[in-house]
């Protein structure tokens, strides 16, 4: 059978399949499901996960720092980090020079972890059946909405 093409105009969109926040989503939730088998064997989730990154790349981050590099507010982030600070990951450090700041370390246990969850990412990439020119396009589109849709979240909110 064939599909019928989604409309031209996007905003004409009336079927769950042509809503372009319901093929992100469910796309979201796929890759997940596919991250999950190896974080499982790590003993992670996937925001552990991406805050062992974030950390890898620059280490000795502000709470505030690290939660806007993720987008997550202190209210979900402070107990991430508690549950990783117990798992032997990272430490949290009152910051010597601004007491209101906690500063965020990895531990060498954490820089280990992340280092395993790296070996998996070429599956992963694999799994998604995308060339590397398009993979790098559609990261760059997806990266272009994110910073468009957060620039009105911004401006009117």
């Amino acid at each position: 059978m064939v599909q019928p093409l989604p409309p031209n105009d996007p905003a004409d969109a009336k079927k769950l399949d042509d809503f372009l926040c319901f093929a992100i989503y469910s796309t979201n939730l796929a890759v997940n499901r596919l991250n999950k088998r190896v974080l499982d064997q790590l003993g992670l989730t996937y925001l552990q996960y991406i805050v062992l990154v974030a950390l890898y790349e620059r280490d000795d981050q502000t709470v505030g720092d690290l939660g806007g590099k993720l987008f997550l507010d202190s209210s979900t982030l402070t107990p991430l980090l508690k549950r990783l600070e117990t798992m032997g990951h990272l430490t949290r450090r009152r910051d010597p020079e601004d007491e209101r700041q906690v500063r965020v370390r990895l531990t060498p246990q954490g820089r280990s972890v992340r280092e395993k969850a790296l070996a998996f990412r070429s599956e992963l990439v694999k799994a998604m059946g995308l060339s590397a020119a398009d993979f790098q396009h559609l990261r760059k589109e997806l990266v272009n909405l994110r910073t468009n849709l957060s620039d009105v979240e911004r401006t009117n909110p």
